[in-house]
């Protein structure tokens, strides 16, 4: 059965960082143990109850995905197993479907995201100004409807609790540079490419997904953290895919729209979250697993 697991506690690691789902600890050799705990962020809050399985369903989707797009992006992961890199007393079966041990890499400080439908953020700023950071789009889109080519969307990367801004690429190339601005618009939109015609076989739309970089000592470039899972991208069933509408997704998007319907002003702390609505959030992530990997956490 999955595990649930809100906040790391690993004596005699030193954790480097606690973010929204992870918690990052140093491990030697330049390495690090990434732990995907079942804390859900929406709007950029972390919310108070967890969902229970969920770091583990996010472990298993990112690892299935850095596998099967290694030949287009090196990736993050390093072959190396658990049980040699935890502190001794932890409870394995807590930790392995759940963290990874890779390396540690200069992130690019950039949330990199491809969009191939125009929907959320994407279709507020469209419908305010008729573009999507600093790219002006074709009149009369409607609310999801799919673009003419996929495009490359950048934003700035929020501390915890506070909320992401879509800026222009020339923001993003005067933050990092030319040349690494454009290795990273590049590959996000080949594994968006990719992973999109992959997913549509298996009767998924991936809307759009959010991605992250980072760089070794050498500038190599790897894509790292998570890779299109349902924290980071919108899965819609095809089969009830429409124009005009916000569709259902295999995502947390059944969340978000709860959270809309609450008295609530998107700053922390946030609502606490209904049984009912985390157990059918929990078998969303569920059903893309199995639907886009074939894998089961039962």
């Amino acid at each position: 059965m999955p595990t649930t697991l809100l906040q790391s506690n690993l004596p005699g690691l030193e954790l480097i960082h606690r973010g929204k789902v992870r918690d990052v600890y140093a491990l030697p050799g330049d390495r690090l143990l990434m732990v995907a705990t079942d804390r859900l962020s929406a709007f950029d809050v972390v919310l108070p109850n967890p969902i229970p399985g969920k770091g583990e369903m996010l472990t298993q989707i990112s690892n299935f995905w850095f596998g099967k797009t290694a030949h287009l992006v090196p990736n993050h992961l390093l072959d190396v197993p658990l049980a040699e890199v935890l502190p001794p007393g932890t409870d394995l079966a807590l930790y392995e479907k759940r963290a990874v041990v890779t390396r540690r890499l200069k992130p690019v400080p950039v949330e990199c995201i491809a969009r191939g439908y125009l929907i959320g953020s994407g279709w507020k700023d469209y419908r305010a100004t008729g573009a999507l950071c600093g790219i002006t789009l074709p009149a009369g889109l409607q609310q999801a409807q799919q673009l003419p080519e996929p495009i490359f969307t950048p934003s700035t990367k929020a501390a915890v609790g506070d909320h992401d801004q879509n800026v222009s690429y020339d923001v993003m190339v005067g933050a990092v540079g030319a040349e690494l601005a454009g290795q990273v618009r590049d590959a996000t939109l080949a594994i968006y490419r990719w992973a999109a015609a992959y997913a549509a076989e298996r009767g998924i739309i991936i809307a759009d997904t959010k991605l992250e970089f980072g760089t070794d000592a050498s500038g190599k470039l790897y894509v790292m953290d998570e890779m299109l899972t349902p924290d980071s991208s919108r899965f819609w069933p095809a089969d009830e895919y429409r124009v005009g509408i916000s569709p259902p997704s295999y995502d947390k998007q059944f969340v978000r729209d709860w959270l809309e319907t609450q008295d609530w002003n998107k700053t922390a702390p946030g609502p606490v979250i209904p049984d009912e609505v985390i157990a059918r959030t929990a078998a969303k992530y569920g059903e893309a697993l199995h639907k886009l990997a074939g894998i089961r956490l039962d």
